[in-house]
């Protein structure tokens, strides 16, 4: 079995990797590395990456924010996928924890994660991390 080289945050040498890795998540057209780059070094979103025998096989993505009705900073995980053939091997676990670390140190006390109500194993992995459902219902809509 293949083990997790290591999990750390993503650099601009990752881009095609994450392009690639997005476009399976997402679907859609393949985003350019460019303009990945160009995120991961203007805009305040975490970024982790498994990686095994140097290649990228799963991200996880969170974001810290600062609201004044809280005291304190707040956190989320927004995304996180791992490639099919890489899964049951506590590589999404691995991405949560460098992503909780890495936010714990901005000064987050409290991450919420949203997942898909039918997606049962991001789900017990959430919850294997300690994560509880809450009663908060997600509204949206588009433009």
């Amino acid at each position: 079995m293949n083990m997790v080289s290591r999990v750390r945050l993503a650099t601009s040498k990752d881009a095609e990797a994450l392009s690639r890795l997005n476009q399976e998540f997402n679907g859609g057209d393949k985003r350019p590395s460019a303009e990945i780059i160009e995120s991961l070094n203007k805009s305040n979103e975490l970024i982790a990456v498994a990686v095994i025998s140097d290649n990228v096989v799963g991200f996880g993505c969170a974001q810290s924010f600062q609201s004044f009705c809280y005291k304190e900073l707040q956190g989320e995980i927004t995304e996180m996928y791992v490639k099919e053939a890489a899964r049951r091997k506590g590589i999404a676990a691995s991405l949560i924890s460098c992503l909780e670390e890495n936010l714990i140190a901005r000064g987050v006390k409290s991450i919420k994660v949203l997942t898909g109500r039918g997606n049962e194993a991001a789900i017990n992995t959430y919850e294997h991390c300690n994560y509880v459902k809450d009663d908060e219902l997600l509204l949206k809509k588009k433009y």
